[in-house]
């Protein structure tokens, strides 16, 4: 059997729950169909524009204030980027700064030909071992984190200790599902979902908040593959059986698929 049919095939017959929000799970959905599989969409979190964005154009106007820009996603550069440069020219001393491909590869877009970003881990602790973001470094430098509402704090914390004067901009909104969870029990009691794919912490925890504790215990049995350690330790701690820790972005997610649930053969 050739290569290319046994990537069309890896997945084959595969039902895969997939949670990303909905603007960002095309990409994964479609890897998931040329190997052979279904996947199922239901987004764990859905991200909307902030409804005033009257601090993001306040923090536009004194750009120039600032050393460092850090993005947390993607979905912070395709919020605030926008917004930003229909205002003005983003200042060119002003270092861009990311953790993740996907969120590399959009600010990438946007023109930025030198992003500082991590080449091994995906995650604050990867970012805050990078040379640029040393204690010498950031020292008395001022930083600005776009990011959406909430979130994790270790970034700006551990910036700030190292001297750093850190500041954050909320450029996008992180809603709860809307989706009817009696759909997923009803998959889950068919026996008709093989995967679940988790990529955010708070997703799980909107997942278990939405199925409540029968919920869960009907999906306990599913294998859940999440791609942060942080992620597969909460759904361990929420009783899930089979938790598999993933790469980062969808290529993670797909390999540790592959290798997990194939079927190919010959």
């Amino acid at each position: 059997m050739s290569a290319c049919v046994v990537a069309r095939s890896s997945l084959a017959g595969k039902r895969i729950l997939v949670t990303r929000p909905a603007s960002q799970s095309l990409a994964l959905c479609e890897a998931i169909r040329i190997r052979g599989g279904v996947p199922e969409c239901f987004p764990l979190l859905e991200i909307v524009p902030c409804e005033d964005p009257a601090a993001l154009i306040e923090l536009a106007s004194r750009l120039e204030t600032f050393d460092l820009a850090f993005f947390v996603s993607a979905n912070a550069v395709e919020h605030a980027m926008p917004v930003i440069l229909a205002l003005r020219v983003w200042p060119p001393g002003l270092a861009v700064a990311t953790v993740g491909k996907g969120s590399e590869r959009c600010l990438r877009r946007f023109g930025f030909s030198n992003v500082i970003a991590p080449q091994q881990g995906f995650d604050s602790e990867a970012v805050l071992a990078l040379p640029e973001f040393a204690a010498d470094k950031v020292f008395g430098r001022r930083v600005i984190i776009f990011r959406g509402n909430g979130g994790r704090e270790h970034l700006a914390e551990v910036l700030t200790a190292r001297g750093a004067r850190v500041e954050y901009v909320v450029c996008y909104q992180r809603k709860p599902p809307s989706g009817d969870p009696r759909r997923l029990v009803a998959l889950a009691d068919a026996s008709a979902l093989d995967a679940i794919t988790v990529t955010s912490s708070e997703g799980l925890r909107n997942l278990i908040a939405l199925l409540g504790p029968d919920g869960v215990s009907r999906l306990r049995a599913i294998p859940v593959f999440a791609a942060h350690q942080r992620i597969a330790a909460l759904a361990r701690d929420a009783g899930f059986e089979s938790v598999v820790d993933t790469g980062p972005g969808d290529e993670g997610l797909v390999h540790a698929l592959e290798s997990q649930l194939s079927i190919t053969s010959g």
